[in-house]
């Protein structure tokens, strides 16, 4: 028979830090979401870039914002900026940095991934 289950991110699977920011996974019925949390002031190509080692994001990110803003750049120069309630789907190739003093947000559907 099957059953519900039910997690919360007070106690995720796995949880990745890195300068101003959080990744907290849980893997629920097989699959991931990631929750990650961008502290003002953190941007993608100077705070991930360096640690990934290409020109811009490779990771396809599906998922909804909760909280904070967030400006992202796509490497043909178009631009889009997302806030809470805002459902997003960037494909790879983009910039991302939190506009702002209040943290960025955001369930991802994504590709599991430490994304700060």
């Amino acid at each position: 028979m099957a059953h519900m289950t039910k997690r919360h991110f007070r106690s995720p699977d796995d949880v990745m830090k890195a300068a101003r920011s959080r990744t907290a996974i849980i893997t629920l019925g097989g699959r991931s979401v990631v929750m990650n949390t961008f502290e003002p002031g953190w941007r993608w190509s100077k705070d991930v870039k360096p640690m990934v080692g290409t020109d811009s994001c490779m990771r396809h990110h599906y998922g909804y914002a909760i909280s904070g803003r967030l400006r992202t750049r796509m490497d043909d120069g178009s631009e889009e900026e997302f806030g809470p309630g805002d459902m997003i789907d960037t494909p790879p190739g983009h910039d991302g940095w939190v506009v702002g003093n209040e943290p960025f947000v955001f369930l991802d559907f994504g590709d599991p991934c430490n994304c700060g």
